[in-house]
């Protein structure tokens, strides 16, 4: 007799696929569902997608692909020793996963705050954060995979002296 897929697992746990399995093929058979898997290939990444200097941003998962979903994904591409300008991506989140490199992310009010990811990260930007990548290698970009919680990108360049105090009592900044 043949082995099922589940055979391994834990009954409970094989159970709970079985469920989800029957949940998912039902769910995929409904009229109008979208049952179909999309697969972009690196040579039909867009850099038609909004862009912040010194940075180079590719859409994959977007409708531009004829790719209906409630995200937006892509990679994003900072060579060495350069920045990006100081932005947003307004009510979006971010989620990004860093493929390879290092990089330092700045942000706060006045990008007082710092931390340095690498390969193998996570890195959650809130929305609305005003935020600035930095590529400290002299030799390798970094690269990341990101994924936003919207369909359509948001990037909101803000200038470049936006964290330069210019009033010695400082007020809160609307983005």
């Amino acid at each position: 007799m043949g082995r099922k897929p589940n055979d391994s697992l834990p009954r409970p746990i094989a159970d709970a696929f079985a469920v989800q399995g029957e949940a998912a093929i039902e769910a995929a058979s409904q009229p109008g569902s979208n049952s179909t898997i999309s697969i972009v290939h690196p040579v039909e990444l867009s850099t038609e997608t909004q862009q912040t200097s010194g940075s180079l941003r590719m859409s994959a998962i977007t409708a531009m692909h004829g790719i209906v979903s409630s995200l937006w994904a892509g990679l994003f591409v900072v060579e060495p020793a350069a920045k990006t300008g100081i932005h947003h991506h307004g009510e979006q989140d971010t989620v990004v996963y860093v493929l390879e490199g290092e990089a330092t992310v700045r942000w706060g009010d006045f990008g007082e705050h710092s931390a340095t990811v690498g390969a193998g990260d996570f890195l959650h930007v809130p929305s609305w954060l005003p935020h600035q990548e930095l590529n400290p290698s002299k030799e390798q970009p970094f690269r990341w995979v990101v994924v936003r919680s919207t369909p359509e990108p948001i990037v909101v360049n803000l200038p470049d002296d936006f964290w330069t105090p210019t009033d010695p009592d400082p007020i809160e900044r609307k983005c």
